[in-house]
């Protein structure tokens, strides 16, 4: 997951960025993501187009290149791309500052379900950066653990396969979620084509693209139908309040997945200690280096998220939930 280049950052600072984005994310997933996004650091032309949009988060690679899938333009090779972006550039810009990155990737659900099995229930859900809420429905979805362990309701339109190895606690039941909601500073609504049109624009092109579309279509549906309460606000300065809402008699459970790269060292921080002040449990899972002084935070695969409850490493999750390597015990 990418993470916040400095609010200052100069011309030769957004081009190392999308260089680390060609180096350390695109290359295995997207390689047509590589291809554009080593190609626009060296282009003068397209850097100056980058430096017009404000510093900080709107001059991430995942945005502007959703941005340009957005709008059906082309994200497969460099020519192509950089006509499109210099040709449109109005409707690019347009698009990168009403829009966020907000990938909704419901496959991390197989990943977190293991680490829920071993909270008591009932559980009230509390996402933070919550995007369209997707991951807040982990009882409502089906999945298949290894190709062979199956969980969760069997009429269930979304279906998650999820490798594992270390011995993860495979749950042999969903857990019953009574209460959900969601923090995100520009929440989107999961009944809205628009929302859900852009959430799929955030998906990288590759081999996997038309399958994890269509995942995410379903989810949208099952969202959709059981809305979860949704608060657009500061993740820090909304958890107390929201948080209180929770229904007595459940367990609450503050989760994340690939959101807290996107907040600075300061603003992690405060949420930690807010998150801690809070009764029930704390789920987290991001890349290592946004919590790296956790012990064993660091995976053996750079790309890996690190997977932890209540501050303690329990695993390593592929980035879209496709595997999980089990570190901590049950």
């Amino acid at each position: 997951m990418e993470h916040v280049a400095e609010d200052g950052a100069g011309v030769d600072e957004v081009a190392r960025w999308w260089r680390r984005f060609a180096d350390q994310y695109a290359q295995g997933d997207a390689p047509a993501y590589a291809r554009i996004a080593r190609a626009l650091a060296e282009d003068g032309q397209v850097l100056a187009r980058m430096m017009e949009l404000p510093a900080g988060n709107k001059r991430q690679p995942n945005l502007v290149l959703g941005a340009v899938r957005f709008l059906d333009g082309p994200v497969q090779e460099w020519p192509a791309f950089r006509e499109f972006v210099l040709g449109n550039w109005k409707r690019v810009r347009a698009v990168v500052l009403e829009r966020w990155t907000q990938t909704n990737e419901v496959r991390r659900c197989a990943t977190l379900l293991p680490v829920l099995g071993m909270v008591e229930g009932p559980l009230a859900l509390l996402e933070v950066g919550a995007s369209a809420g997707l991951c807040l429905y982990p009882d409502r979805y089906r999945y298949v653990f290894d190709g062979r362990h199956e969980v969760g309701p069997a009429d269930s339109p979304v279906v998650l396969e999820c490798a594992t190895s270390g011995g993860a606690p495979l749950p042999e039941r969903v857990p019953q979620v009574v209460w959900r909601a969601g923090v995100d500073l520009h929440p989107l609504d999961a009944g809205d084509e628009r929302d859900v049109r852009w959430l799929e624009s955030l998906i990288w092109p590759g081999p996997h693209e038309d399958e994890r579309r269509e995942r995410l279509r379903r989810a949208a549906r099952v969202a959709a139908a059981e809305p979860a309460h949704m608060v657009a606000g500061d993740l820090v300065e909304c958890l107390e309040q929201v948080a209180a809402r929770a229904p007595e008699g459940a367990t609450l459970v503050v989760f994340h997945s690939a959101a807290l790269a996107y907040v600075g060292a300061a603003g992690r921080d405060e949420f930690v200690r807010a998150v801690r002040a809070l009764p029930g449990h704390w789920i987290s899972n991001e890349g290592w280096r946004v919590f790296p002084d956790q012990e064993g935070a660091r995976p053996r695969d750079d790309g890996d998220f690190t997977v932890s409850l209540d501050g303690r490493v329990v695993g390593f999750a592929g980035p879209h939930g496709q595997y999980l390597h089990w570190a901590g015990g049950r």
